[in-house]
């Protein structure tokens, strides 16, 4: 373990939970002034499109999904026409998202159940949502979220991880231990937006390969700022 991790694992450690949440609802503040048109990246017109590119997201860009689906989307745009995909149709049009056997599969699959067990509609609870396969916490969350205004949790990506513990708001690596100590820390009113304003400063000034602190607006209050 690097000096810097240790370092803040420390820092974490000894701070009290008052003055981290006081921390994490100003970084909060700066990002939201800092990036005031953050949104989900995805791009989808249907409910079942926003699920499918979800599911295509996967250990893949967003960039490159929307390439995908900009072609995929115009001869599916409804549950019944995912649900009446040809397998190795769909594979080989979804392949340059990796691991498209499996993601096909899954969106097969999702929509004959929404069609069987939901009446044709997406469900609109966090316990049914993730009754799908390949939809887990984080993919529910950004579904229930975007479709329906559900705040259920906060959707807990690469982006957010790193930056989570960048900014000492949790020491924990795994995603559900991070959602649950950022859900303690940022009021609900502001759990869906919250990771978009996180994932766009991710994006543009804190990326895993260089942190560029010294014209980072939270500067000042990152414990792991280098200014």
């Amino acid at each position: 373990m690097s000096r810097f991790r240790i370092y803040t694992k420390v820092w974490i450690g000894c701070e009290a939970g008052a003055q981290k949440k006081k921390r994490a609802r100003a970084i909060l503040r700066i990002l939201k002034k800092t990036y005031p048109g953050a949104k989900i990246a995805l791009r989808f017109e249907t409910p079942i499109q926003l699920l499918v590119a979800v599911v295509l997201s996967a250990q893949c860009t967003d960039k490159k999904v929307n390439e995908v689906t900009a072609t995929l989307f115009k001869k599916y745009r409804t549950v019944k026409d995912f649900s009446r995909a040809n397998q190795k149709t769909l594979e080989h049009e979804i392949r340059p998202t990796g691991f498209y056997r499996a993601k096909a599969r899954h969106i097969i699959a999702t929509a004959r159940k929404i069609e069987r067990d939901f009446g044709g509609a997406l469900p609109k609870t966090m316990a049914e949502m993730t009754t799908f396969p390949g939809i887990a916490r984080k993919s529910a969350n950004i579904i229930l979220g975007s479709l329906y205004g559900v705040a259920d949790g906060i959707a807990v990506d690469t982006h957010v991880s790193r930056l989570a513990k960048r900014f000492g708001l949790t020491q924990a690596d795994n995603p559900a231990k991070i959602e649950r100590d950022l859900m303690e820390l940022l009021p609900k009113k502001e759990w869906l937006q919250a990771i978009y304003y996180i994932i766009e400063h991710g994006r543009a000034l804190c990326t895993a390969k260089k942190r560029m602190c010294e014209s980072c607006p939270l500067n000042k209050i990152c414990p792991s700022s280098l200014v």
